[in-house]
C-alpha cells in the first residue's frame, strides 16, 4: 500500500512563492494518479491540481492556474506543486493523494463532485500574509 508525505509548506507574503512535494514510499509514484487538494478556513476541500498516471496529463483549477504547475518526478518518486504569486486566499492545509482505479483517476482530474481518491497524506499548511 502506498504512504504519501507532504512537504514544503510554511509562511510566505502575498507574491511569493512555495513548492510542495508529495513523496510516496511502499510503491511507485507512476502507478498511481495524484491530486493536490486544500482546505481553506471555513471552505470545503476543493481540488487545485492532478496528474495522470504516470504524469502524461495534468489539470490545474481555474483560481489557480497560470500560478500553479503540477509536475511527476518518477527518479524521486514524487509529485510537486509549485505555486508561483500566492495570493491571502491561497492560505489553506494543502493534501496529496492518489489511486490506481482509472475510474476515480479520470474523474478526478475533470473535476467530477464526490470523487475521492483513495490514498491521502496528513496535510502541509500554507499561510499567505499580506
Amino acid at each position: 500500500q502506498v504512504q504519501l508525505a507532504e512537504s514544503g509548506g510554511g509562511s510566505v507574503q502575498a507574491g511569493g512563492s512555495l513548492t510542495l512535494s508529495c513523496k510516496a514510499s511502499g510503491d511507485r509514484i507512476s502507478r498511481f494518479c495524484v491530486g493536490w487538494f486544500r482546505q481553506r478556513p471555513g471552505k470545503e476541500r476543493e481540488g487545485v491540481a492532478v496528474i495522470s498516471t504516470g504524469g502524461g496529463a495534468s489539470n490545474i483549477a481555474d483560481s489557480v492556474k497560470g500560478r500553479f504547475t503540477i509536475s511527476q518526478d518518477n527518479a524521486e518518486n514524487t509529485v510537486s506543486l509549485q505555486m508561483n504569486s500566492l495570493k491571502t486566499e491561497d492560505t489553506a492545509i494543502y493534501y496529496c493523494a492518489a489511486d490506481n482505479d482509472p475510474g476515480r483517476c479520470l474523474a478526478a482530474r475533470h473535476w467530477v463532485p464526490g470523487t475521492l481518491l483513495t490514498y491521502w497524506g496528513q496535510g502541509t499548511q500554507v499561510t499567505v500574509s499580506s
